[in-house]
């Protein structure tokens, strides 16, 4: 721990970022192609309908997802900054708290999950085939909510200690397990959706598995109570209120996705709901390796606010949006360029349109601002501010993107939807680039009153 904590605090601060960012970087993207892959598999291997079901119910699955995002950095956030201020106490009671609520969690979302899948895949406008496929998905899905929490949650936390390499290798592992289990699942066992499903879950178990074991055997930066289940309050807190604004973020994009999906329903037919999936599942592909930047930043940026080096984690804030930046830039202009061919990975047997070409490049278009604001959203916490990202997120999806999706597309039809939300999204850069240059100020001028 010593080493990695030296490095983090004392090195320069480009050198730190490659040493930690590639392989999260490396890691976040074969993560992020669990979700893409069963947008190619189902879409070549099933049906068109089959990939616009799986982007129906994909949304409700990403709820389970949000609680580990919660537990993982939450507590990710807290370790850098112990790991940074020396607390060995709290480091030795973090996994009691981490495993009480990986169980706490998963009952809570799986069984009313389950039961009432078809409604929920309804509410997120699922009719007809798409209904009935989706329920499938989601139903699969939500089986193995515990393996999806626990799994994102541990390998949150083990690049929160700076471990970057190994949270990729066992990302890598589990997304090897999914690719092969997949058509085998989907096509060989005649499963359809919910092989797609069964895969990903297999995949997680073994992500699981490895974190357990990496926990378990004491390859962990610091001593801890692995087979702890005990909930220590402070720690909880400390937990919830750092991991909220992650947490909100993702309840805040089922929320964005169901008045989307009901838009399209309503006012489109089954062939734009194929073609949003397609869009939305290549924008969360080109937003992975900002994940990656993310789960660098957060134990940098925590780390030296807890060593109370504050300027220098201002600049790590600054150095990994750029970064972030100059890795998009490529594949954005590829995107611009070249949208047919790119769509045409999920969806094979569809020919666009001039109209549909044209939103898809202004969806993409706010991929530019993504960097700032994804670094802001970790940072803050890193930081003890998490107020700030809440308030965003909030902002982002209940005052401006709920409201004008609900109004824009009766009146103006679906494409308005594109539209809409890279206009917000331009807003939402401009509010974060606003705070982060208040917080910093702030920060600074707390330094120059001790």
């Amino acid at each position: 721990m010593e080493q990695q904590r030296t490095l983090i605090l004392n090195k320069p601060l480009p050198k730190v970022m490659w040493q930690l960012a590639w392989p999260a970087v490396v890691a976040m993207v074969l993560y992020g192609m669990n979700n893409f892959l069963d947008g190619i598999f189902v879409g070549h291997l099933i049906s068109n309908n089959a990939l616009a079901a799986v982007g129906v119910a994909y949304p409700l699955a990403q709820f389970a997802q949000g609680l580990g995002t919660l537990i993982g950095t939450g507590m990710g956030a807290a370790i850098s900054i112990w790991i940074g201020a020396n607390n060995q106490e709290k480091l030795e009671k973090s996994f009691g708290t981490v495993n009480y609520l990986t169980i706490l969690f998963s009952i809570f979302v799986t069984v009313p999950c389950y039961f009432f899948a078809e409604q929920l895949v309804y509410m997120m406008g699922g009719r007809g085939e798409i209904l009935d496929l989706g329920t499938q998905y989601f139903q699969a899905t939500i089986l193995g909510s515990f393996f999806w929490i626990y799994g994102l949650a541990m390998n949150m936390i083990i690049r929160a200690e700076g471990r970057m390499k190994t949270a990729a290798w066992m990302i890598a592992v589990g997304l090897l397990v999914d690719v092969a289990l997949k058509p085998i699942f989907i096509d060989t066992f005649g499963w359809g959706v919910a092989g797609a499903a069964w895969a990903t879950n297999i995949s997680m178990i073994i992500y699981s598995l490895l974190g357990v074991w990496y926990y378990a055997s004491g390859r962990t930066s610091f001593k801890t109570q692995f087979w702890s289940v005990k909930k220590d309050s402070a720690i909880m807190k400390e937990t919830l209120s750092l991991g909220m604004p992650g947490f909100i973020m993702m309840v805040m994009i089922v929320v964005q996705n169901i008045v989307v999906f009901n838009a399209l329903a309503k006012y489109g037919n089954s062939a734009d709901i194929t073609f949003f999936t397609a869009v939305n599942r290549f924008y969360i592909l080109l937003n992975t390796p900002l994940w990656g930047l993310m789960r660098a930043l957060q134990p940098v940026a925590g780390m030296n606010y807890g060593s109370k080096q504050y300027d220098r984690s201002i600049r790590s804030y600054r150095l990994f949006s750029i970064t972030g930046l100059l890795i998009l830039l490529p594949f954005w202009l590829f995107a611009m360029f070249s949208p047919a061919e790119l769509l045409a990975i999920m969806i094979p047997h569809m020919a666009f349109s001039t109209a549909q070409l044209i939103d898809f490049r202004i969806y993409m278009s706010v991929l530019l601002a993504l960097p700032f604001v994804f670094m802001a959203m970790v940072w803050f916490p890193s930081v003890e501010n998490a107020k700030p990202a809440t308030v965003i997120t909030i902002l982002r999806q209940l005052v401006f993107y709920i409201p004008i999706l609900l109004i824009v597309p009766p009146l103006y039809g679906i494409r308005s939807i594109y539209l809409a939300s890279a206009a917000i999204d331009w807003i939402v850069f401009g509010m974060t680039i606003y705070a982060v240059t208040r917080s910093a100020k702030k920060i600074r001028a707390s330094v120059l009153h001790v």
